[in-house]
Parts: C-alpha cells; sequence; structure tokens
C-alpha cells in the first residue's frame, strides 16, 4: 500500500503548509492500497491537533497514519471485493487425494485432468501401505481417499476411532489367489501353507476366496469378520498364515499360495489369467471413496467425485485395464 498524508495533516504552520505541497508517502507492507472513501475517513481523523501552552502540535503523521491503516485494513479488504478479489477468489482449490500405490492413482489422475478443466486442481498422494491414507485423511493431510472397500474401513473406524465416512463407490478390483508353484488349486499338496492379509476384513475377504476355490469351507453365517477360527472344514489341512498385504506377493516363494488384492498383484505384475482363483465382481468388496465427516459435504469433494463417476473416466478404466478393474457406474 502507498498512502498519501499530506493533504490530511492540518494546516497548522507554514512550514506544515509548505510540507503540503509535497505529499509524505508512507509505504506499508502487506496493506492493500486504499481508495477515495477511506483516504477521506483518514483525512478526517487526522485533523486532530494538541494544544499545550498556546503551541499548535501537529500529531506525528507517519506513526498515525501507520495506525489509522492497520485500523482500516479490513475496510481496505472489503474494497478489494471489485475485479481484483475477484480474481483472487477463483484461483482454484488444491483438493489432496490419497490411494494406495498400484494403478487406482492412474484413475483418479484421470479424473484430475477433467477436474482442471473446471477450474479444480486435485492432487494425487500415494501411499506404500494401507494404514497411511486413513491416518492421513484423519489428520487433514488429505482431503479424500479412494483405496478401500466398506468393510476394511468399518474395521478401521471400530479399532482407530477415525470420524471417517464412506461416500460414493468408485470400482471393483477383484483379488486373486496365486502361486508360483502350482497351476491349479486341486494341485496344492496336503499341509501346505498359504499366506492371507493380516488386517480382519481382508483377512476374512480371502477365506471367502479359498472356499470359492473349493479349498476350505467356512462355518454357516460367517460373514466379513470371519477368521481362521470359523473354517468348518479344511480337507487338506492347510495352515494359514497373515501377513502384510504390501508383501503377500513376495512371499510366493515362500508358500504354496498366498491371497493378493489387484493393486499389489498389479505392481508384481502377476498376470490375473493365471490366477488358482479370482473374486468375481462384487458390490461387497468395491472401492469407496471416504473422507472425513466435517468435509463429506464439500463442494470440491462432491464435484471430483462426480467428474471420478464419469462416462469418459469409464472408458479409460476399459481401454487401460481391459477388465481387469471395472467402474461401479
Amino acid at each position: 500500500m502507498l498512502l498519501e498524508i499530506g493533504a490530511a495533516v492540518p494546516q497548522c504552520s507554514s512550514r506544515i503548509d509548505r510540507a503540503e505541497a509535497r505529499p509524505a508517502r508512507i509505504a506499508i507492507s502487506g496493506v492493500p492500497a486504499l481508495t477515495s472513501p477511506t483516504l477521506s475517513a483518514l483525512s478526517n481523523l487526522l485533523r486532530g491537533v494538541v494544544r499545550r501552552r498556546g503551541e499548535r502540535r501537529p500529531y506525528g503523521a507517519a506513526p498515525l497514519a501507520l495506525a489509522i491503516a492497520v485500523a482500516l485494513s479490513g475496510v481496505a479488504s472489503a474494497e478489494q471485493a471489485g475485479p481484483q478479489g475477484a480474481a483472487v477468489a477463483a484461483q482454484p482449490a488444491v483438493l489432496r487425494v490419497g490411494v494406495s500405490a498400484g494403478p487406482y492413482g492412474d484413475i483418479l489422475r484421470e479424473a484430475a485432468k477433467l477436474a482442471a478443466g473446471q477450474g479444480l486442481k486435485v492432487e494425487v498422494i500415494e501411499f506404500s501401505d494401507w494404514n497411511q491414507p486413513n491416518a492421513a485423511l484423519q489428520s487433514g493431510d488429505i482431503d479424500l481417499n479412494n483405496f478401500q472397500h466398506r468393510p476394511y474401513l468399518a474395521s478401521q473406524i471400530k479399532a482407530r476411532g477415525y470420524g471417517i465416512e464412506a461416500l460414493d463407490p468408485s470400482i471393483v478390483v477383484p483379488a486373486g489367489i496365486y502361486s508360483s508353484k502350482y497351476a491349479k488349486a486341486t494341485d496344492i499338496p496336503a499341509g501346505a501353507t498359504a499366506a492371507i492379509p493380516n488386517d480382519p476384513s481382508n483377512a476374512a475377504r480371502a477365506l471367502f476366496l479359498f472356499q470359492q476355490a473349493g479349498l476350505i469351507k467356512l462355518r454357516a453365517g460367517a460373514g466379513a469378520d470371519a477368521t481362521v477360527a470359523d473354517i468348518a472344514d479344511n480337507p487338506k489341512g492347510l495352515k494359514f498364515t497373515e501377513i502384510d498385504a504390501a508383501q503377500l506377493a513376495r512371499s510366493l516363494d515362500d508358500v504354496a499360495a498366498a491371497f493378493v488384492s489387484n493393486n499389489y498383484a498389479f505392481l508384481a505384475g502377476l498376470d490375473q489369467k493365471k490366477a488358482l482363483a479370482l473374486e468375481t465382481a462384487s458390490s461387497d468388496w468395491s472401492l469407496v471413496f471416504a473422507a472425513r465427516a466435517d468435509r463429506k459435504d464439500d463442494p470440491a469433494v462432491k464435484r471430483y467425485i462426480a467428474l471420478y463417476r464419469s462416462e469418459p473416466v469409464k472408458l479409460f478404466i476399459a481401454e487401460k485395464f481391459k477388465g481387469t478393474i471395472l467402474p461401479t457406474w
């Protein structure tokens, strides 16, 4: 801001009168330039003169102008709401979206391109394991995430007390049972070891897939919280070991078979066509967007999800992933 105060200084002496021919200019960093109505208010405030023992003493112009300029900064901000202020307000917000490492980020980035065309800047942030995206969402480091199904989110909320809510579904990503030693599930020998995820919801998901492959049978009524203890029939006497999901593909040299989620199978270069068993396209395990409860109705969040769930993104998924990832819309 450049503040002209010469015209506002009271005419107290010929010396001051002469000084007013050259208005004082005070540059105040960080305060916007004030327009005529605001300067008029300053002029009125600067007309005070201290009279003591018959001597006229004008207030120090620079200190008083500074104090008044700071006090009126709110007025200046209001004046800026014109064309210049509108330009600032039009700057796109940055929406930070978290995702686990793998192919899902490619889809989020495709939607981000559409968002950019509508003035919404989106930053896609990849995390190395499944624990990080929800922790980052809860702490406010990101605004939205898309990497998990509802049962996993429910287990995380129960275990960690997150204030996070599931929003719209995004994609179905069939997980599979893979082996580096056997071509068919029936080839797995008795007493062999199989690896499953060590988080409860995906461990249950894995057990249901081993049941689908005909290797075990779960007790009646077993659901999304099923554990190894719910195995009612295990004709081959398989032993199940629980491993971090990110390490399951790497465990294939050490076990007979392992349940590997789609994103980690993709990163490991596993071929779905060679899976011993593959999930069907079930909405029970579809991925969902998630946001904190206080951000779920944020216009930027809603707009981005709508762009993600659009026909251009659906076409992108079909062309890039050839049926290995399926949109839910």
